[in-house]
């Protein structure tokens, strides 16, 4: 048996009776729980709380949505000029989710939540349209396995189930792991692709402490559980980093693991990053400080921020570094108003005279530092 079916088939168990065994403890917001069928609640699986991280107005997209628990809470914060998009490849879990739109739309003031079907590691393939062209287009051939890949890639290309950087919030709960080791770059990099430049990612699922060995990674049971596809610890992270994601961090951490299995602690987590904005970075003479307490951090472009020390940013990264991403870790610090605006060039490491962020009181001709950053 794939992975991919005994995934499925656990899962379309699970949208028939609760399976208690699939979920970690969670506390999640019972406010926004009072309006949701106890169906939805009793067959949702997760391992933590994305909806914390939705915002009013966000379009939102859950990956491997099930029973729609996460949605229907997130539809409740987006507000009406918000949406929240659920993609499920089980149709059990689809119809579970779908059975209680309506009335959840009456609840919520408008129907903006909607749940299709697809593959969270091929989010451009819309399977409801796929299974429709196969009804009308049998498999009896080789040559009809290659006409269907050509149609696959022209669906891909003209009608996307999931456009490029569609998304503000991308969110998943305890899904990621489910997905084959084969396919989990391809995942990412489909998440990469349908965030907006500036958009956000708040993903909860199991890591674990150790790289999990073949002979787990082979057992069906602890597979569809959320174990033995867990990515490790530190894998987890550097799997957004590689893909193009920037403050990407794990912003809840499980002290005590979920369940040990073979000496291996497997925890839940919640990571965070953002899709950098795409605009050149320029030079407008921009500094932050870090304020400590280490002595000197690194962001993952190799730039050291010296505790203390006005260090020079580009535009970009003075955004980023004095946004909500990186908390109360920096002091922002603005230009002078008469800083000449240049390409962003800088070595890392370079500092910002205290001359070029003084304020517009204490005009005087532009400087430029001389490590390279401009002129």
């Amino acid at each position: 048996m794939s992975v991919e079916t005994g995934v499925f088939e656990r899962y379309s168990e699970g949208a028939q009776t609760q399976q208690a065994d699939l979920c970690c403890p969670v506390d999640y917001d019972r406010e926004l729980l009072a309006i949701l069928p106890q169906e939805i609640i009793d067959k949702d699986y997760g391992c933590g709380d994305p909806s914390r991280y939705v915002k009013k107005g966000d379009i939102v997209l859950d990956l491997g949505s099930g029973s729609g628990k996460i949605c229907y809470m997130a539809a409740q914060l987006v507000g009406k000029s918000g949406k929240v998009i659920g993609v499920d490849m089980n149709d059990d879990m689809l119809g579970l989710a779908r059975k209680y739109q309506a009335k959840m739309a009456e609840k919520i003031g408008s129907d903006r939540v909607a749940f299709v079907k697809g593959q969270i590691q091929d989010l451009a393939l819309d399977l409801q349209a796929l299974d429709a062209h196969l009804a009308e287009n049998p498999i009896h051939s080789s040559q009809d396995v290659i006409s269907l890949r050509t149609w696959q890639e022209q669906q891909r290309t003209e009608n996307p189930l999931i456009k490029d950087s569609s998304i503000d919030l991308v969110i998943s709960n305890c899904v990621l792991n489910l997905v084959h080791d084969s396919d989990k770059e391809k995942l990412i990099k489909e998440i990469f692709r349908v965030t907006k430049p500036g958009g956000r990612v708040a993903i909860a699922d199991i890591v674990s402490d150790e790289f999990v060995p073949a002979h787990m990674k082979k057992d069906q049971k602890l597979w569809s559980g959320c174990i033995s596809g867990a990515l490790q610890e530190h894998a987890f992270l550097e799997a957004f980093v590689n893909a193009g994601f920037v403050a990407v961090a794990y912003d809840k951490w499980a002290s005590e693991p979920w369940q040990v299995v073979e000496d291996i602690e497997f925890r839940s987590v919640t990571i965070t990053a953002i899709k950098p904005k795409e605009e050149m970075a320029q030079d407008r003479g921009h500094a932050v400080i870090y304020r400590g307490p280490y002595s000197e951090v690194y962001d993952d472009d190799g730039y050291a921020y010296f505790k203390g020390i006005r260090m020079a940013v580009s535009d970009k990264m003075y955004a980023l570094l004095t946004s909500g991403a990186y908390g109360e870790d920096f002091i922002g610090i603005e230009p002078a108003e008469d800083f000449a605006t240049c390409p962003w060039n800088a070595e890392p490491g370079s500092l910002r005279s205290t001359d070029q962020t003084k304020g517009s009181s204490h005009k005087k001709d532009p400087i430029h530092i001389s490590d390279g950053c401009c002129g």
